[in-house]
């Protein structure tokens, strides 16, 4: 039996299809792609921004909620305030005997709601001590949202903040850390990595790896374990001498 074969012709595309799909091709090889991603902790499963906030309005509303709950702010100020003002004195009169800390330190407080960390400041000799909330409370606390603080680049000395877990962009929380602190400043973090935090959360951390990676402009000093408020752990980094 003879095989016929039957000769197929594909149809030839116009030159300018052609060329064009081409110079298409070759432009993808030169630009690689990216994925738009609102995942600001490097890929780290260590540290989840919580849902649930549909505007940034909304969740400094949420917070709102927090800090100015009348009966809240009334426990902050009374009961509440001899009692923290003297464990907060504890933990910054240990920095100072670890030379992380000084009485000439240019100190801040973020999120010190009513103040109470910037008393304790002041009380172990750092008088030149503030602190910022969105809710201000004078003279120790000024308003101020912890994203974009109001000061000047390389204000401060010494920084200190038990409220990493409130940050829904914990990358902005840490870069204004970071801007804000002079060469070679201090940040010390205390923060849950054991049990999650309150239902005024915006994050939870699971060790302390996303935070090395946020502090990108500072050197990780101290890891150490505290008791503070619900908070297990202190992290201490020092910002690097230009």
């Amino acid at each position: 039996m003879q095989l016929i074969y039957k000769k197929t012709t594909i149809p030839k595309l116009p030159m300018i299809i052609l060329v064009s799909l081409l110079f298409f091709l070759f432009l993808l090889s030169q630009f690689p792609i990216h994925r738009k991603t609102t995942d600001h902790s490097n890929s780290s499963t260590d540290l989840r921004i919580r849902h649930g906030y549909t505007s940034y309005d909304s969740y400094i509303e949420r917070q709102l909620n927090k800090t100015l709950n009348p009966k809240l702010r009334n426990i902050w100020t009374t009961r509440d305030w001899d009692r923290k003002v003297r464990v907060f004195s504890a933990f910054f009169d240990s920095l100072k005997r670890r030379s992380l800390l000084s009485n000439h330190s240019k100190a801040l407080s973020i999120g010190a709601r009513v103040g109470q960390e910037v008393a304790a400041l002041k009380l172990v000799g750092v008088e030149d001590s503030v602190g910022i909330d969105l809710v201000p409370r004078p003279p120790l606390v000024v308003e101020g949202d912890f994203h974009a603080q109001p000061f000047d680049d390389e204000t401060f000395d010494f920084e200190f903040s038990n409220v990493f877990d409130h940050a829904l962009y914990p990358w902005k929380f840490v870069g204004e850390i970071q801007r804000t602190l002079k060469s070679g400043g201090v940040c010390v973090l205390h923060v849950a990595l054991s049990r999650r935090t309150d239902k005024y959360s915006a994050n939870d951390l699971y060790s302390v790896g996303p935070l090395v990676e946020l502090f990108n402009g500072s050197d990780l000093v101290e890891v150490n374990k505290v008791d503070g408020f619900g908070l297990d752990t202190e992290v201490v980094f020092r910002k690097k001498i230009k």
